[in-house]
């Protein structure tokens, strides 16, 4: 067994953490940790082996049943003193955040107390594990529904919020009476491997929490396809999604599976116009717009567009870009390909006829000479066909779309492959109904910005995912149902 990590030509270099203790991967070979706003590698970790994924779900696999025996009451203690020490430690894990993520210091500190809110939540949980009593059509004989484990928990985190989603997935799954197995995203696996260091400290039994590194490709197929694994649940792209589909299909895996977004933000003639341009700033620019809920098309009716867009585009000329570590409002964008693909995304809408009313492009002077950054960006675009309209940005770029009326707003924030998250402003409660009927996504912000809570129920359609998280609806997934007819004649 070796330390979590040793000091390497000036860096830390983590192990894994598997069965309760760190243990060196089977191939000595690491990838590198970089601070996006500094091009600065800061970490390495291992690339991660096939044998490495096997060892990590053989040994939840073996803890299981112990875990599952243990009092509800008894896993939520442990539950909530991991939550304590995640508190405890706030400020050197959004440090951590901070480095390996990219997100300003408010929101990174925001980060930690919600990943402890996460076990918290779900630790309160223990006590309504309920199942059902139903009457049999056979005399002498009752019907008895349980909800228990599915056993081995696969956890597949992105990048954008690597501490948070972490405990999002193994609070509920936990809870449940289920062991897990992380593997965090291979640009930020710093967070997950030093929560794993507060579990081992909170004194989780050894198997039930495993925290592995390594690429999607390798270590993450091999998580999925791992004949042990029962259910995998994963935050992150479309694309990554299929491929956990596909590589889940042939041992038929649960699937739990939280991707991308294409947020509508309507905007009726009625609405607040002042709240609903401060709630589509942040809705849009908070994490440097990498967020899956974030704002990312605007629809406004024609006869508040000029005002609303003379005051959002002042609001966003206004926002501070600059080192995370400070309180700014914009941090850098998390990677070179991230930034990359944000720049053509831009450079396209305008070759097609986009207008840049601020922003546009790359930072890369003075203070911004080093990273990834990209400024602000407000397009004007007429058509919902344009790819900057239909393709899931991630960054600090949103077009904006004049419309005639409300009805022409929905229909246009309907024609999408995504559905995860959608805003509206107006005070007419007629339109509210008609909304909740016919926007087709699974949450839905009326008269306010993002940001969902932790009892609610967190869940997209269509390209953007299956099942979801959060709230008892979330942590039913965890479960799955037996079915025991008890004949006592």
């Amino acid at each position: 067994m070796s330390a979590m990590k040793e000091l390497v030509k000036g860096t830390d270099r983590y192990t894994n953490y598997i069965d309760g203790g760190w243990e060196p991967s089977t191939v000595k070979e690491w990838l590198e940790v970089e601070n996006p706003a500094t091009g600065a590698i800061i970490a390495s970790v291992p690339r991660g082996s096939e044998d490495d994924a096997d060892r990590a779900v053989v040994a939840a696999y073996r803890a299981q049943p112990a875990w599952e025996a243990t009092p509800p009451i008894e896993r939520a203690e442990l539950l909530k003193k991991l939550a304590r020490l995640i508190l405890e430690n706030r400020e050197r894990l959004a440090q951590v955040v901070i480095a390996e993520q990219g997100k300003p210091l408010q929101e990174a500190r925001g980060e930690i107390e919600g990943a402890a809110l996460y076990l918290s939540y779900a630790a309160e949980e223990a006590r309504r594990i309920t199942g059902d009593i139903i009457p049999s059509d056979n005399p002498d004989e009752q019907i008895w529904i349980q909800r228990v484990a599915h056993g081995v928990v696969i956890a597949l985190t992105a990048w954008n919020y690597p501490a948070a989603l972490m405990t999002r997935k193994i609070g509920p799954a936990l809870i449940a009476g289920n062991t897990v197995v992380v593997k965090s995203h291979e640009g930020t696996p710093i967070s997950a491997l030093e929560i794993a260091q507060l579990a081992d400290q909170a004194g989780f039994p050894a198997g039930v929490i495993n925290v592995i590194s390594g690429t999607g490709e390798g270590v993450g197929q091999a998580l999925v396809k791992h004949p042990l694994a029962r259910l995998v649940t994963l935050t992150g792209s479309v694309r990554a999604g299929k491929a956990v589909f596909r590589a889940g299909a042939d041992d038929l895996k649960v699937l739990r599976l939280e991707l991308g977004g294409k947020a509508p933000f309507i905007v009726g003639e009625d609405a607040d116009v002042g709240a609903a341009v401060r709630a589509a700033v942040v809705s849009r620019f908070e994490n440097c717009g990498q967020i899956c809920i974030c704002n990312e098309r605007m629809y406004l009716h024609e006869k508040i567009a000029d005002e609303f867009l003379d005051k959002f585009v002042r609001s966003v000329k206004a926002l501070k870009v600059g080192d995370p570590t400070k309180l700014v409002d914009v941090g850098p964008k998390f990677s070179g390909p991230e930034v990359d693909k944000v720049e053509a995304m831009v450079d396209a809408a305008t070759a097609a006829g986009a207008e840049v009313l601020t922003g546009g492009g790359r930072l890369t002077e003075g203070e911004f000479a080093k990273g990834h950054w990209f400024d602000p960006t407000v397009l004007r675009v007429n058509d919902n066909a344009m790819a900057i309209m239909q393709d899931e940005v991630f960054g600090p770029v949103v077009p904006v779309m004049t419309v005639t009326d409300f009805d022409e707003g929905l229909r246009l924030a309907n024609e999408s492959r995504y559905g995860l998250s959608a805003y509206v402003f107006t005070k007419d409660l007629r339109r509210m109904m008609r909304l909740v009927r016919e926007l087709k996504f699974g949450e839905i912000y009326v008269n306010r910005g993002g940001g969902d809570v932790v009892h609610a129920h967190h869940a997209g359609m269509r390209d953007s995912g299956l099942g979801g998280e959060d709230g008892k609806y979330g942590l039913d997934g965890y479960f799955q149902k037996k079915t025991i007819y008890v004949n006592y004649a």
